[in-house]
């Protein structure tokens, strides 16, 4: 089985090397072609009003001047001399659930994967301790997550999404497939600063404050301490709401 991973957080970021650990225990046939620098909340973006510029590690590793989506599409197109069988996407150095699915360049990247045609995953690890982060977590539990999916497969149009628990391995409460949830207090700040010369730039920031989800969604697995497993796709219509509309404008309803 030959495995393509790549990330949004770059070609050195940490999570990159536990990917790598885990594509080595599922084979020997591993590439990795990931963007040179960070480009969390890329979300899809490809770079279309520049060149890419491709830097080569080893034969086997590549960094590209782009997103996450174009270091997929590179990979696939021009540096690999065959396609992947399997594209997994991370690890990433923080979580990616509910509404964070629709911007992480870390599930871009396993949909990008998708769209040609090759099973993709996309790999998180929730860091609500912000100084430590726990890349035993994902080693020791993916490759058997990944295993099992393979052995059980999943639709050519959807990506999986497996984000894991701030623990330690020994202390993960368990597996759970789950549903994208919603943050129901989610808050995006802009602050505002200084520079050296007066001038100001600006940060954007979360609030750390957690929400109080349903169970069988993503925030409340990995909030109780268990490994989420969200089957996404990109059909984004909302049935009730098209037949609606539909009847409203006098259109069919289905």
């Amino acid at each position: 089985m030959r495995i393509l991973c790549t990330n949004d957080d770059g070609i050195h970021a940490r999570g990159l090397e536990s990917l790598v650990t885990i594509a080595r225990a599922l084979s020997d046939d591993v590439w990795v072609v990931a963007p040179h620098e960070e480009q969390s909340g890329a979300a899809r973006a490809l770079t279309l009003a520049n060149p890419i510029r491709v830097r080569e590690y080893d034969p086997r590793r590549f960094s590209v001047s782009g997103t996450p989506s174009d270091a997929v599409m590179m990979a696939v197109h021009k540096l690999m001399d065959r396609r992947p069988d399997l594209v997994l996407s991370g690890v990433n150095n923080g979580q990616n659930l509910a509404e964070d699915v629709t911007v992480s360049g870390t599930i871009a990247g396993a949909f990008q994967g998708m769209s040609l045609g090759i099973p993709s995953i996309a790999l998180s690890l929730a860091r609500f301790q912000r100084d430590k982060a726990r890349w035993a977590t994902p080693e020791a539990h993916a490759p058997a997550i990944i295993r099992k999916l393979i052995e059980t497969g999943w639709p050519a149009d959807v990506v999986v999404n497996v984000n894991f628990p701030d623990r330690e391995p020994d202390a993960v409460a368990g597996v759970e497939v789950t549903r994208q949830g919603h943050r129901d207090d989610f808050k995006l700040f802009i602050e505002e600063r200084k520079d050296l010369r007066g001038f100001s730039y600006y940060w954007y920031g979360y609030e750390g404050a957690l929400s109080n989800p349903p169970e069988g969604v993503d925030l409340r697995a990995i909030y109780d301490g268990r490994i989420s497993i969200t089957p996404l796709h990109l059909a984004l219509t909302h049935e009730d709401s098209l037949r609606r509309l539909a009847a409203a404008f006098g259109g069919p309803s289905a």
